[in-house]
């Protein structure tokens, strides 16, 4: 799909899923793997983000920490290609501690099923910036691919589909 970094189009991979979410493989801030099935049962919101070193991709993820506050019963997951160790440094020193924040260091799979790594451009390899609300059953039930990476995603258009 084509986006735009900057007014420029960039690509990413494959398509957004619409039905089932795929299971991924990411790592978490403590370098364990983590896993989509470990929050079975969970409403989620899915977030990827470029790099949480990044002024619109950190207000994104702290707004998205203060959303989880006021929801706790939602799994609210952030991922990027981020190391885990600036992770964790971004998680300390910002007060996010409410969102689970991955990484796809050990494997860009995630990033080209989710349909999201972008493929070239100054950015390629990291992923573009999009929304996912997914249900109990682990059905996407929205999504958005922002269409210039610069930008936030629709928030309230997001959050309306989870929280009823």
């Amino acid at each position: 799909m084509q986006i735009l970094f900057k007014g420029k189009p960039v690509h990413t991979s494959g398509n957004l899923p619409t039905t089932k979410a795929p299971d991924f493989k990411l790592v978490d801030k403590d370098l364990k793997d983590r896993t989509l099935q470990e929050f079975k049962g969970k409403k989620k919101i899915l977030a990827t983000v470029p790099s949480l070193d990044t002024g619109v991709c950190s207000t994104m993820t702290k707004h998205l920490n203060e959303f989880a506050k006021k929801h706790p019963e939602i799994a609210i997951i952030v991922v990027s290609a981020d190391l885990p160790f600036a992770v964790k440094r971004f998680c300390e020193n910002e007060k996010v501690g409410n969102v689970h924040t991955f990484s796809m260091m050990r494997d860009k799979e995630f990033g080209k099923t989710y349909g999201v790594l972008i493929q070239d451009g100054p950015l390629a390899g990291l992923l573009a910036r999009s929304l996912f609300i997914i249900d109990e059953n682990d059905q996407v039930i929205y999504s958005e691919l922002v269409s210039e990476l610069t930008q936030e995603p629709n928030y309230s258009k997001a959050f309306e589909r989870i929280v009823k």
